[in-house]
């Protein structure tokens, strides 16, 4: 096989979300939406693919100190090295054009002292539209091409563990339908009596932790904390008292840290507290897992091992933001983490190899704690909600966190050729809101994701680019 970019292009899209959505140390209201295309020559034949992704500031690098529109330029940055790095290669397969650019792009970051986190959205980029541009050429879906491994991954290459194992041998078959785990971002309204009239959107789509619940039938939630006890406490009060009474028993929940714990003993301190809550104690049996309670830059520090260490009953904690490198998760297994996160902007192949991994140590210790959670990073269509809810499903991660559908107002944002494009080819996913715009459809808390799985790469359309501003 010969695989080689000819073309490629970047173009922009802004957007405002509906509501503010408050994570860790950011708050966002508005944002930029990028569309990555390439024109790949795979074999002589020369095919298109399109991938996408929001630029959020304060997410692949949280530095309080610098600005928003540095951070953009930042990740534009590395998008356009990935894609000028990704045309100088050839390769003989996705795997192969892929590990080339990888390692070019390494080089690249770490000369501008970027960390691996950023550097490497450049390459997730590049690497999800030829893949897109792949599965079209050959006329295959992404999750056949995952089971044949017709994109060449060598596992034995990124985790020996594995080697000689192969992603058809390793993955389960693709999800039909999964859960929606719902974010209740730090400044969501919860009941509908925490909405100022004049703060009412009536836009259609519910706004309350309360509304959303009854709306979706939802049973799984991602809440997060600020790290904060005497705020956090009260406000997992006022969640559990609401989700038990309008799920019943029927629930489950993460608890995203959101980096916001410096030391090991100031997160056990917390989570001490909140399991001496008496209000708190029937909800925690829920409890799916905790996802990145210490910042990045102590998450392996000699502290939290140390914690870990002399506490073998804690609760199951998972890596997210520091997954940068291709070595994070065995390193954090080693160090006792009970996984990590996958989100394409974190990579398809790293995500692949991780749940490969994940899965093998499950066969040889079915006992253990080994587990990987289906992320979100604010995603919408027209194409990067369906690439991402794509290789969720191929990688087995049922229950998936979602929140473009509550931050943003469906796709009434898009030009109407756009959105009439979604509900042609993808009705299961979307349906026509009463104002005429496609919004998410939830049906008892749970997406349908088979027309996704049945396009080459989550998108069975090709976008039309003249409607979006070039880069």
């Amino acid at each position: 096989m010969s695989l080689s970019l000819k073309t490629t292009s970047l173009h922009r899209f802004d957007m405002v979300t509906r509501m503010p959505f408050k994570y860790g140390i950011a708050t966002l209201t508005h944002l930029p939406h990028i569309f990555v295309t390439v024109e790949a020559e795979i074999d002589g034949v020369v095919q298109r693919g399109t991938c996408a992704d929001h630029l959020p500031p304060k997410w692949f690098t949280k530095v309080p100190e610098k600005d928003a529109q540095t951070e953009i330029d930042e990740m534009l940055a590395v998008i356009r090295a990935a894609l000028e790095k990704g045309v100088a290669i050839t390769a003989g397969s996705v795997f192969g054009f892929w590990i080339q650019l990888y390692e070019a792009m390494d080089e690249w970051g770490a000369a501008r002292k970027f960390p691996p986190l950023l550097t490497h959205f450049g390459t997730s980029l590049v690497e999800r539209a030829l893949m897109d541009a792949f599965c079209r050429a050959k006329g295959t879906t992404f999750a056949a091409a995952l089971e044949a491994n017709i994109f060449g991954i060598d596992l034995g290459r990124l985790r020996p563990y594995i080697v000689g194992r192969t992603p058809g041998e390793l993955l389960e078959k693709p999800l039909k339908r999964m859960i929606l785990r719902h974010t209740v971002g730090l400044s969501d309204p919860l009941s509908e009596t925490d909405i100022a009239p004049e703060d009412r959107l009536g836009d259609g789509l519910p706004q309350s932790l309360e509304e959303n619940i009854r709306y979706y039938g939802l049973k799984h939630f991602k809440i997060k904390v600020n790290g904060q006890p005497d705020t956090d406490l009260a406000r997992l009060r006022a969640l559990a008292e609401i989700i038990q009474r309008e799920c019943g028993g029927d629930y489950g929940f993460s608890l995203d840290g959101n980096e916001q714990f410096r030391t090991g003993g100031d997160f056990r301190v917390f989570w001490e507290d909140v399991q001496a809550d008496a209000a708190l104690k029937s909800f925690f049996k829920k409890l799916i897992f905790i996802e990145q309670p210490f910042h990045r830059d102590v998450a392996f520090d000699k502290s939290v091992v140390g914690l870990f260490a002399e506490w073998p009953k804690r609760p199951p904690i998972i890596i997210d933001e520091s997954d940068g490198a291709l070595d994070s998760l065995p390193r954090a297994l080693d160090w006792g983490y009970a996984g990590t996160s996958h989100k394409n902007c974190k990579g398809v192949i790293k995500g692949i190899a991780n749940r490969c991994l994940l899965n093998a140590l499950k066969q040889r210790e079915p006992v253990g704690k080994y587990m990987m959670s289906a992320e979100d990073l604010v995603n919408v269509g027209p194409v990067a909600l369906l690439q991402d809810l794509t290789v969720q499903a191929c990688l087995g991660n049922a229950s998936v966190e979602r929140n473009g559908h509550h931050y943003f107002r469906g796709l009434s944002m898009f030009p109407p050729s756009v959105q009439a494009l979604i509900l042609e080819k993808h009705g299961d996913l979307y349906e026509v809101a009463p104002e005429g715009w496609p919004r998410v459809k939830a049906t008892a808390g749970e997406l349908a994701v088979g027309s996704l799985l049945a396009a080459p790469f989550g998108c069975d359309f090709e976008l039309p680019l003249d409607e979006f501003a070039a880069i």
